[in-house]
């Protein structure tokens, strides 16, 4: 039903007025979703349940996040990494929303293919930033994308305060990273690395290594079932790469 809505939204209304309105629009479709079961921890709304996606994931019927949208709102809100100079790729609009109206902060939010609500479109591979410039960067399901990902991590250093943070996501498989650069076609992609714009799979160690490779330190972040769960709607296991400099 959700899904429905949503296509529906897109085809009859302007994407500008969905933008500009999606939080009084959501308010109606989340009235239906009220209770104290669960608990939104991006808008703090109270719900009897999340909207079920596909691939189990638990939609917030008021802000829209999905499950890793809420798990990162929650590791830079107890790693105190909303500070400073922020550096945020592709963001989804429920963060973009609370990170740019925090004054405290200095926040870029950027979407180099424009398919996102973002202030700036940065090149990964080539971020027009000076050496040693943001204090937080958030990277999820980028790097997937990048065919010289070597280059993006390179940058991603570059760019990065000593001492600063990067947390990045991606999808992960066992085993090794699998990646062909001879598959080029949409549906190509689709069937080997899980989307029609991916260019790999990563593995866990595969991408550690890269990284470290780049200079990072790294560190795995590994999240298992546990009680916040299902009142936050998280969705387990989860693993997300904490890196320094």
């Amino acid at each position: 039903m959700y899904n429905f809505i949503k296509q529906k939204a897109k085809t009859l209304i302007p994407k500008s007025f969905l933008f500009n309105n999606e939080l009084f629009l959501r308010s109606f479709y989340g009235y239906f979703y009220k209770g104290k079961k669960h608990q939104c921890n991006i808008c703090q709304h109270k719900l009897k349940r999340f909207v079920p996606l596909n691939e189990n994931d638990l939609l917030c019927p008021f802000c829209g996040s999905i499950s890793r949208n809420r798990r990162l709102w929650n590791i830079l809100l107890k790693e105190n990494l909303i500070n400073g100079t922020i550096l945020h790729f592709s963001p989804s609009r429920s963060l973009y929303r609370m990170l740019k109206k925090d004054d405290t902060i200095n926040y870029f939010s950027t979407d180099f293919e424009n398919e996102f609500l973002a202030d700036y479109q940065f090149d990964i591979t080539k971020i027009h930033r000076p050496d040693n410039y943001f204090d937080t960067i958030i990277c999820y399901h980028i790097l997937e994308h990048i065919v010289d990902d070597s280059k993006a991590m390179s940058e991603l250093y570059r760019v990065l305060k000593p001492n600063g943070t990067v947390l990045i996501q991606t999808p992960f498989k066992s085993g090794e990273i699998y990646e062909d650069a001879s598959i080029t076609s949409p549906e190509a992609r689709l069937k080997h690395f899980g989307q029609e714009d991916h260019v790999r799979v990563y593995s866990v160690n595969g991408l550690k290594s890269r990284l470290e490779n780049a200079g990072f330190k790294v560190n795995t972040l590994e999240f298992n079932t546990n009680n916040d769960d299902e009142f936050h709607g998280f969705t387990s296991p989860e693993i997300i790469l904490k890196l320094t400099k």
